[in-house]
């Protein structure tokens, strides 16, 4: 009897689906009538991730135009999330980042997020389960490196 060895295109179709599973129920359970939506959410994360960041770049990293994010921008910054300065090289940009309270609210959903999480693993899974699943995490984040190009931008096909 032959073994059934997954070839690549299945192991993609289920990462695929597990992780935006995982994704949207994470969304969801944390979905406060304060916190902020998956748009506004995900520019954060950015801030957070890569620090201060001009409109345009920023615009880069979310695979968006920059006029799409306008609006966006303008509400974080009006709630409190986000600040602008000066560009210290360039005086006709801005440089956004985190503001002090921004930082504290982001990492207060993250917590959330992480705790539910960590709930669900420990009720789910026993201890090799879960170091299974520290392993498939190492291989998840070289998956991620492979598709993101040196520069950090994603290197999806049609893009």
């Amino acid at each position: 009897m032959a073994s059934t060895i997954p070839d690549p295109a299945q192991c993609a179709s289920r990462l695929r689906s597990a992780v935006s599973l995982l994704a949207r129920q994470l969304r969801s359970g944390s979905a406060a009538a304060d916190s902020p939506s998956v748009a506004k959410l995900s520019v954060l994360g950015q801030l957070h991730q890569h620090g201060p960041c001009t409109p345009t770049t920023l615009a880069g990293l979310e695979r968006v135009k920059l006029q799409s994010l306008t609006r966006l921008l303008a509400e974080l910054e009006a709630e409190g999330w986000i600040g602008r300065a000066p560009h210290p090289g360039d005086g006709r940009q801005w440089l956004l980042s985190l503001t002090a309270d921004g930082t504290r609210r982001l990492k207060a959903i993250m917590r959330t997020r992480e705790a539910a999480l960590a709930e669900a693993i420990g009720a789910s899974l026993d201890e090799r389960q879960r170091a299974l699943l520290l392993e498939a995490c190492g291989l998840i984040d070289g998956i991620a490196a492979r598709l993101t190009g040196v520069d950090g931008s994603a290197k999806l096909p049609g893009s």
